[in-house]
């Protein structure tokens, strides 16, 4: 089986299946496990993303959107030499990746090659689990994904049960976007619900909404979680001023409280494999340290210091 992923998520998939060896190619996003990062690349993005601020990525990505341009493009000659038997893209956003368009754009070339495509669309976590069964059959790995599977369920369920021990319910606002302003949706939503919280924005299994600071001001949540796609934690510090500099975030019991933070967008919440259970895990220990002010950060989190 020769295997090329082209979404960061379903490289984590194979890797979980035991299956990494035969993986024959990635996309320039797929970075986990980091023996990803010794395969061909495939793809690269046809925006500027290196040294652009938030705002000038939007802008970039809106106009190629509305000249119907892909955000992404597929190198047909080391696809080709890939010789791939299945190829895992995705449906679900053309702007976070490589999509299903891009990969059939490349295959209209007479490469000589007709794999398999496995289109993933996660919107929620079930379609998560969905898709994670998809990707086990498609590579002949069915009996790994049911064990797999069985193990995030076991996990996100300690996890609901912490929650619930805990007993508190802050008010959360999960920001996808800092430059305009974004909301989390799609399975976040369901994982602040699990965590104990009560999300204020955006709806679980639909896209990420656009938001305003009036509207952060006006719901007033009790803690803040600032996640931006594709960004880490130093890109996201890099950017916090547009927040942190703001009048209007002063009007908010979350900088009252000092319950402002920042976590991994790129590595785990806006990532839709296996360690969305990792990004429920860094929910409740943000919940637990909104109550305990000696506690600052954790693997893939930090609170944000009012200090600078």
């Amino acid at each position: 089986m020769r295997i090329v992923s082209l979404i960061a998520s379903s490289s984590e998939m194979v890797a979980r299946l035991d299956a990494l060896s035969e993986m024959v190619g990635r996309s320039h996003e797929c970075d986990f496990p980091l023996e990803v990062k010794k395969l061909p690349q495939l793809t690269k993005p046809s925006i500027q993303i290196e040294g652009a601020s938030s705002r000038e990525i939007d802008e970039q990505v809106k106009k190629r959107v509305r000249d119907a341009l892909s955000i992404y493009e597929v190198d047909r000659e080391k696809l080709k030499l890939s010789n791939p038997d299945v190829i895992i893209t995705q449906t679900q956003c053309e702007v976070c990746a490589v999509s299903l368009k891009d990969v059939e754009r490349a295959l209209t070339a007479d490469l000589g090659i007709s794999p398999r495509i496995v289109s993933l669309n996660p919107n929620s976590l079930a379609d998560i689990e969905h898709d994670f069964r998809a990707v086990a059959v498609a590579i002949g790995r069915v009996q790994e994904g049911e064990r797999e599977i069985r193990r995030m369920h076991e996990r996100m369920s300690d996890e609901r049960a912490r929650a619930k021990a805990r007993g508190s319910n802050p008010r959360v606002a999960l920001i996808e976007w800092i430059d305009p302003l974004m909301a989390a949706g799609n399975w976040m939503p369901e994982l602040v619900t699990m965590a104990g919280g009560e999300n204020l924005f955006g709806e679980a299994g639909k896209h990420s909404p656009w938001m305003t600071s009036q509207e952060l001001v006006e719901k007033n949540p009790d803690l803040i979680v600032i996640s931006p796609c594709g960004f880490d934690l130093v890109r996201t510090r890099e950017e916090l001023h547009l927040i942190l500099d703001s009048p209007w975030i002063r009007k908010t019991r979350a900088f009252e409280k000092r319950a402002i933070f920042i976590a991994d967008g790129n590595q785990y919440f806006n990532r839709p494999g296996p360690r969305v259970v990792e990004s429920l895990i860094i929910l409740n220990e943000i919940f637990e340290a909104a109550l305990e002010p000696s506690q600052n950060q954790g693997e893939g989190w930090e609170r944000v210091s009012f200090a600078q």
